[in-house]
């Protein structure tokens, strides 16, 4: 067992691994920022501490355990889960190492910035369910997914991990009898109740995850882990308040019966169209078992309710009064139909004297383009006319721009320019609803400043390939060597106008002070120029 953190910092792990400082930690233990020595490179290692007061077996098991965790997540090829390196051994222990993902939890997230917007929400919960479908394909099932699980990278990226309670498909469970793995409030109902897992259970618990992601509160939270598990298992699910276009597949998701839950193919399928900023109707479902969409669920997303199937009693036959109303049902609908088509008629006439009028000058007037066009009796122009009057049902949506930015350095102090390694750095994803796509888009600073001088740029997103660019901007500050403190936004003008969060930055700049060794005797930087910045001579080695 290892000691406190700060005295394992700068400890080296199977000789290879260096732990340069904590980064989180949970039920299972630690995570480490650490290094490797032979590649050079800075990667994550996820140390288990045993709870006290288990015997050497159960610390065995969850060693065990451990290696389950990197065996499952190695199997797992997808961009959206983590990355798991090696599997090192100390004092008898496994110790996973990890790709370094850089950012923040969704947890995180949540508790520093509130509530997310139901567009938001669902733009993270396709790139998790699309990591979870990978996981399912290979046989392995999460488990644990929560937003202390799910990784917004400082890259744009949305990173599955924590595979530490996953299991494979087949294999024995790792559990012992009456143990509850997991958090008990993201746990499916039929885990609670012991019954066998499936990628349904995975599919619960993200929909719990977004339900939490909206409405900031998680629906079966209770005050003891034994009242949220009864609350997961009878408890109806609290209406949402604020999950908009989100609420129909929260409701599909959080079906208390696995098999009438909402498909996962269907659920990204939803989720793609709400993170684009669109709209989808309940999808409906299986029309037995808990949980099933009800007809005012449905009517309330544009859905027809299906009609009870009973008995329809035949009246008998009946005269005066009730026949004359009737007759005059009959009539009315009529009229009705008559009054319909001579409107239609009346359209169609002028749309033809519209279309083959002649001008003064003598001749049919010539469509605006220039393109010759004949008229046939038999075939008037008003379907044509008709088309481009009234959108098509099979029109394509407008295009939707989403755009996510991070802060990489907010601060900088010392000479200036500052160097671009050190410099205020930001990053941007901007993510279209469908491709092909020609996106513009700029950096602009608050009060102008050097992010506005690059003007608008241009990426395309190729048909069939990635919906989402990366792009990154670093503040060289001002020209003069002043300090700055400002602002950078990412703005998007074509083919939808948005814009980023201001994110706000200081660059402080200090004067140089002169070294020997700085530059070459007689051989002075060029004028105007920060001292140190002429050619250094080869025993020049320290930076400012």
């Amino acid at each position: 067992m290892s000691g406190n953190e700060s005295g394992d910092t700068g400890r080296v792990i199977a000789g290879r691994y260096r732990l340069l400082g904590e980064l989180g930690r949970g039920g299972m233990g630690l995570v480490w920022r650490a290094r490797d020595e032979v590649l050079g490179r800075e990667v994550a290692v996820k140390e288990v501490r045993a709870p006290a007061g288990l015997d050497a077996a159960e610390v065995e098991r969850m060693y065990r355990r451990l290696e389950r965790e990197a065996w499952a997540a190695a199997r797992v090829s997808h961009r959206g889960v983590v990355t798991v390196y090696d599997v090192a051994s100390e004092e008898g222990r496994p110790w996973i190492v990890m790709e370094l993902v850089r950012g923040l939890s969704l947890a995180e997230v949540l508790e520093g910035e509130g509530p997310m917007t139901p567009q938001r929400a669902a733009h993270i919960g396709e790139q998790v369910l699309a990591a979870l479908r990978s996981a399912h394909e290979a046989g392995v099932l999460h488990r644990d997914v929560k937003p202390a699980n799910v990784l917004i990278a400082n890259d744009g990226r949305v990173v599955l991990s924590d595979f530490g309670i996953a299991r494979l498909e087949g294999s024995s469970a790792l559990t012992m009898t009456g143990e509850v793995v997991g958090s008990p409030e993201f746990l499916a109902p039929e885990r609670a109740l012991g019954q066998e897992p499936g990628p349904e259970s995975d599919l619960w618990s993200l929909g719990v995850m977004l339900y939490a992601a909206v409405e900031g509160v998680s629906p079966f939270r209770k005050d003891t882990p034994l009242s949220t598990l009864q609350a997961v298992v009878d408890s109806e699910l609290p209406p949402p308040r604020r999950a908009g276009t989100l609420e129909p597949v929260l409701e599909g998701l959080l079906r208390k019966d696995p098999g009438a839950r909402l498909p996962a193919a269907e659920a990204a399928r939803m989720l793609r169209i709400i993170g684009a900023g669109g709209a989808v109707r309940d999808p409906g479902g299986p029309a037995s078992g808990p949980g099933a969409p009800t007809a005012t669920t449905r009517a309330v997303y544009g859905e027809t309710p299906p009609v009870p199937h009973a008995p329809v009693p035949v009246p008998a036959p009946v005269s005066g009064p009730t026949s004359g109303q009737g007759r005059a049902g009959a009539v009315l609908t009529l009229g009705i139909v008559v009054l319909l088509l001579a409107v239609a008629l009346l359209g169609w006439l002028l749309l033809r004297d519209t279309g083959g009028e002649e001008e003064p000058g003598g001749g049919p007037s010539a469509p605006a383009s220039g393109a010759q066009t004949s008229a046939s009796p038999s075939a008037p122009p008003s379907a044509s006319a008709s088309a481009s009057a009234s959108p098509s049902t099979s029109a394509e949506p407008p295009q939707g721009v989403t755009v996510y930015v991070h802060t990489l350095r907010a601060a900088y102090t010392g000479s200036c320019p500052p160097p671009e390694v050190a410099a205020p750095a930001f990053t941007g994803t901007i993510e279209v609803a469908r491709t092909p796509a020609v996106v513009e888009y700029r950096w602009v600073g608050r009060d102008g400043g050097t992010a506005a001088t690059a003007g608008w740029q241009s990426i395309t997103y190729e048909a069939g390939g990635a919906r989402t660019r990366q792009l990154n901007h670093t503040e060289p500050g001002d020209p003069a060597g002043a300090s700055v403190d400002g602002a950078v936004r990412l703005e998007v003008r074509r083919p939808a106008q948005t814009a980023s969060a201001w994110l706000e930055y200081s660059l402080t700049c200090e004067k140089e002070t002169p070294t020997g060794g700085a530059s070459s005797p007689g051989s002075p930087g060029p004028s105007g120029s920060p001292a140190g910045t002429g050619t250094p001579t080869p025993s020049a080695g320290v930076t400012p």
